[in-house]
């Protein structure tokens, strides 16, 4: 089949994001004409909209300032021709559509609230129904402006690179749109889950633990800011996030497809590279379904609620397993080389993957289960043993997820290579092939899987305005049950997220390899002396490039790499830690100022002032989430300056090996405190206001920068790295052949 031809079919995942989009909107209209309730309800809800646009507009001044550097350095590499010409302007439009996911999903999150808390007024179904399709335009936003870029940067340089290797040459232009996303994504949740931990923490120190009074209250100073923080951190940071991780999953696997079937002729690296891109362009619409289908029953438990979200992901998951075979049967039937129902079952086990991570996560952290009520009953002996508790919950709740990656590892492999233990260039390559589309098979259903995530902070800022507006408390039970499910659910769409992260890094490794090879070329490096041969530049395989570098353990350049990557992970957890808590700390002593100076607050006489409270937060979150992120940026540079390309891969796979279990524990342990604290306010071991409770919430005050700063942000860092090593190439290999 001719390339146009075979070009054809990226219109249709043109018209996946056009559909995407269109369900967006569709979603987002409904839910406008959803009554907001009260006065009171309404005001609440402006007040939050207000600070979370107006601290989102002071983000984007500061990483705009960022992006803008970084593009004019590669503007400046590609005068030198160490990357071509495309890549700055590319890297911009892929920041530009990961922010804009993640603020028209932060939009749709504050007009939602007040709508969802006067939902529940009616019925638990009726808040649960606003609240996940509210959470469904973020999912359909994010899918359908990733497709829509990848189908459009396609096209145009489709269009514009000469015809010689100029798949590869695209597919590795693009993954540069990857890294200004991942770029993004960082900023947005590092900042973002600052400012919503800050205000969070002092929130519950000051109001809950020191003067008893509820979650929420309006009489706390710290509340507006808390409800803010949900959605520019919650909403808005996760959205960047997994648009990041959805195209860095697509995007990698496609250069990888054009990389690993080179050989083998431009027909099959076409179809290698349309694969991912089908696979998530029907995923999109099966992700559809699949949000339709949830809906629940008056006065439903904890477990029937998980069940009524499980119902749609599952169908979802279930159904984008049948078209992956048909996808697969239509692109390689005529192939000798790839056998379509192998490559089909590498996409199974990326999906049975995500499903087996996620219900690890729930029974991890969802207070229907033991271990978190183990964490609960801890509080009978103080807060110490709380926070014991869960550290130790959070460190065994990753040998599941661990397990289940080795092994999906160990099978997309074999499954796309024909199930061939031998070792050779080939079947790596084709191996390679199949870990990467097990990636974006996990996050196939990402339409889906993200709107139960972005529920959980509709739902709690729901919650919130049910509190602050003085609704009957049978409204306050229902938005607290919709809320106790958002934490599971947010939890489950972490560990999808840092599942992906690992599958795709590996993907990104061999692209590195890949990217190398290129910058190799282009600086007029066309053969490699192997010692016992010499072979073209142009033609060695990922085999020939690591023997030329020497890439094993016994290379110090790599070991130390290795150290340096593993410390990275480290380094940014305690980095970003300590940044909440500093910013903590001054929100502390501001609610503890306002209530000691400000009459009548108590007695609800006297009106906080929310505003002081915003202000804190935005500015320790605008000063604080610039060092941990610039660090991303600079470690694979810096690295590959001193230890060249075994360095750099060294530094990429300790990334990846401690950052994704400390993910892992991070978002489990904090899930489970948060959940720990729900399960006392219930009424068991002694319930609200008693010292068991109080033991609580300071597990989950810790547990609070564990789950939503720290450690969601750990999967952005190991493909930001592998992205800038990947942008950054072409310089890595100029410095040491000079």
């Amino acid at each position: 089949m001719e390339h146009q031809e075979l070009v054809k079919y990226v219109w249709i995942v043109f018209c996946a994001s056009i559909v995407a989009l269109g369900f967006a909107f569709f979603f987002y209209r409904r839910m406008l004409k959803e009554d907001e309730g009260t006065p009171k309800m309404r005001e609440i809800a402006a007040h939050v909209r207000t600070g979370a646009m107006a601290y989102l507009k002071q983000q984007y001044k500061v990483v705009g300032i960022v992006f803008i550097v970084l593009a004019v350095l590669f503007f400046i590499m590609s005068l030198f021709d160490l990357q071509n010409g495309w890549v700055w302007f590319a890297f911009l439009t892929g920041g530009f559509f990961s922010g804009l996911a993640g603020f028209l999903g932060m939009k749709t999150a504050t007009y939602a609230s007040a709508r969802t808390a006067n939902g529940a007024r009616q019925s638990l179904n009726k808040g649960l129904q606003i609240a996940f399709r509210s959470g469904a335009v973020m999912g359909l936003t994010v899918v359908g402006l990733a497709l829509l870029d990848v189908s459009l940067w396609f096209f145009i340089l489709d269009h514009f690179i000469p015809e010689e290797h100029h798949l590869v040459i695209i597919t590795t232009t693009m993954l540069t749109f990857g890294m200004g996303a991942s770029t993004q994504a960082l900023f947005a949740r590092v900042g973002g889950g600052i400012y919503t931990k800050a205000a969070d923490v002092g929130a519950d120190l000051v109001g809950k633990t020191e003067y008893n009074i509820p979650e929420d209250d309006p009489r706390n100073p710290a509340t507006i800011a808390d409800n803010v923080g949900d959605n520019v951190g919650d909403v808005a940071g996760m959205g960047a996030d997994l648009y990041e991780s959805y195209a860095g999953s697509i995007l990698s696997t496609m250069a990888l497809g054009a990389a690993a079937f080179a050989t083998l002729g431009a027909e099959m690296q076409m179809r290698s590279i349309l694969a991912p891109m089908m696979i998530a362009a029907v995923g999109v619409l099966l992700s559809v379904i699949g949000i339709f289908m949830v809906r629940t029953k008056e006065d439903a438990s904890m477990t029937e609620l998980l069940k009524a979200l499980s119902r749609g992901t599952n169908t979802a998951a279930c159904l984008i397993a049948v078209a992956t075979f048909c996808i697969m049967y239509v692109l390689f039937k005529d192939s000798t080389d790839i056998v379509w129902w192998q490559v089909s079952l590498s996409v199974v086990v990326g999906l049975l993957a995500g499903v087996i991570i996620g219900k690890s996560t729930e029974y991890y952290t969802s207070q229907s289960y033991k271990p978190t009520q183990k964490v609960a009953e801890a509080s009978q002996t103080g807060p110490a043993t709380v926070i014991i508790s869960g550290i130790g919950l959070g460190m065994i709740s990753t040998v599941i997820p661990v397990l289940t990656i080795g092994v999906a590892i160990i099978l997309a492999f074999l499954c796309a290579n024909g199930f061939q233990i031998e070792f050779n260039a080939v079947n790596l390559a084709k191996g390679l092939y199949g870990i990467g589309i097990a990636a974006v098979g996990m996050l196939s259903t990402l339409g889906i899987t993200l709107a139960t995530d972005a529920y959980g902070p509709i739902a709690d800022n729901a919650g919130g305005n049910a509190e602050m507006s003085g609704l009957e408390p049978e409204v306050r039970k229902r938005t607290d049950a919709l809320d106790a499910l958002g934490n599971t659910t947010a939890a489950t769409g972490k560990g999808f997220a840092i599942g992906s992260a690992a599958l795709t890094a590996l993907a990104l490794l061999a692209s590195y390899v890949e990217e190398i090879k290129i910058a190799l070329v282009r600086i007029g490096t066309d053969t490699l002396d192997l010692g016992n041969r010499v072979v073209e530049t142009a033609q060695a395989s990922l085999i020939d490039f690591m023997e030329y570098y020497n890439v094993s353990l016994m290379n110090p350049k790599v070991l130390v790499g290795v150290f340096i990557g593993s410390m990275m992970a480290f380094l940014f957890c305690g980095l970003t830690m300590n940044a909440v808590g500093r910013a903590a700390q001054k929100m502390v002593e501001e609610v503890r100022r306002q209530f000691r100076e400000i009459k009548g607050i108590l007695t609800g006489e006297g009106t906080p002032d929310y505003a002081r409270c915003v202000e804190i937060s935005t500015k320790g979150a605008q000063r604080e989430m610039l060092l941990p992120s610039i660090l991303a940026i600079l470690a694979p540079i810096v690295t590959g300056l001193i230890l060249g390309v075994a360095g750099v891969l060294g530094l990429l796979v300790g990334g990846l090996g401690a950052g994704f279990v400390l993910a892992i524990f991070m978002a489990n342990a904090g899930g489970a405190w948060d959940n720990a604290k729900k399960y006392v306010e219930e009424g068991n071991f002694g319930g609200k206001g008693s010292d068991n409770h109080k033991a609580t919430v300071v597990g989950d005050t810790v547990g609070d920068p564990f789950k939503d700063t720290s450690g969601p942000s750990l999967n952005i860092l190991i493909k930001l790295m592998s992205m800038v090593s990947i942008v950054m190439a072409g310089l890595t290999v100029a410095i040491h052949l000079l």
